[in-house]
């Protein structure tokens, strides 16, 4: 080998070994070394997009606020709250989909997204979009830290398994796109409160199942007040587009359920520590009163006409200029303005302890 092929090699191997060393070096400093999320479109960061279903967002007008414009599939004119608490805990600014071929592991051992947007803790809930259930984000998991445990050593590894944060934003699909819009899980479960306590009951084994794969701090996010969101009060017509009640009022009833969970797993699995994160009284606030935020516009998206579209039906063309001015960016989803905010509120108020 000639002199300057050997000092190429020498270059490339030094390079990789100051990697690694930067690597080892934030494991061992940081208190939370990854940031790991599960969930639906709150927190999907792209996974849609290598799966055949029609609940993506991977093209303009989407992404088109976040790093070079890019629509990454966040449902989102930019970033989403795990890419923003990614950064509050100084890891990096967003947080990669599994599914992408781009990433490797390398990059998912500081953090990964198995979030699917369209699905829910109930399996049927996936089958309407045909996106990814919660036991499959599970099963990804799985293959992530036999990945992980062959790219670090089985000590490192779980290290990072057991010191990550864990973020869990789930529940809202379950309502809208499943119990609501469709007459199967009513049939089965006539109450509304019984079909509650049947996501209780699947929330609950979910969260046991990755507390004995190792996890051990997790941010449970409930749900928002969906009867906000501009596509229930575009359906609102006999009261005049407002907020629908009936849905904020089971929402707050989920919550308070989910921190009955809580709760109990704290008591029940040594070691675990998860927070209620509930972010539905700050989500509330801003879209009640969203000048005081920063806001012009709470009751429609800066997408289309702001009252139906999301996905493929956010036309470029029909779309607001400034997304901040907007607490929504689709009929579904908030602005990143909004999802900073909502971030920035949850790191102070709930998930400092783990900084």
């Amino acid at each position: 080998m000639s002199p300057i092929g050997r000092m190429g090699k020498g270059y490339a191997l030094w390079l990789l070994f100051i990697i690694e060393i930067i690597i080892l070096v934030h494991f061992t400093t940081c208190k939370v070394p990854a940031i790991i999320v599960f969930g639906d479109s709150s927190v999907d960061s792209g996974n849609n997009n290598f799966i055949p279903t029609m609940a993506r967002s991977n093209f303009e007008p989407y992404g088109r606020d976040f790093f070079n414009g890019n629509p990454t599939g966040r449902f989102s004119n930019g970033r989403i709250p795990p890419d923003f608490i990614s950064e509050a805990f100084g890891i990096k600014e967003a947080v990669p989909p599994y599914l992408d071929p781009a990433y490797s592991i390398s990059d998912f051992a500081t953090g990964v997204c198995f979030a699917s947007a369209g699905t829910g803790y109930d399996n049927a809930t996936a089958h309407v979009a045909d996106v990814i259930p919660l036991w499959k984000e599970v099963e990804y998991y799985k293959e992530y830290q036999q990945k992980l445990r062959a790219h670090l050593g089985e000590e490192k590894a779980n290290e990072i398994i057991s010191e990550a944060l864990y973020l869990v934003s789930i529940g809202t699909n379950d309502f809208l796109e499943n119990y609501y819009a469709l007459t199967e899980r009513r049939c089965e479960f006539p109450s509304v409160e019984q079909y509650e306590d049947f996501l209780i009951g699947l929330a609950e084994n979910f969260f046991k199942e990755i507390y004995w794969l190792g996890a051990r701090k997790i941010s449970l996010t409930g749900l928002p007040p969906m009867g906000c969101l501009p596509l229930e009060r575009a359906e609102n017509i006999l009261e005049f587009h407002n907020c629908v009640e009936r849905y904020n009022n089971l929402a707050l009833e989920f919550n308070g359920k989910l921190g009955w969970l809580v709760s109990k797993l704290n008591k029940d699995l040594p070691g675990f520590q998860m927070v209620d994160a509930n972010a539905y009284d700050i989500f509330l606030q801003i879209v009640t009163d969203p000048s005081r935020f920063g806001f012009e516009e709470a009751t429609t998206a800066c997408c289309g006409t702001g009252r139906f579209e999301m996905g493929f039906l956010c036309n470029p063309k029909f779309t607001c200029q400034d997304a901040n001015k907007y607490v929504f960016w689709d009929a579904f989803h908030p602005s990143q303005k909004t999802s900073q905010i909502v971030s920035n509120y949850l790191v102070e108020k709930y998930l400092s302890k783990f900084l």
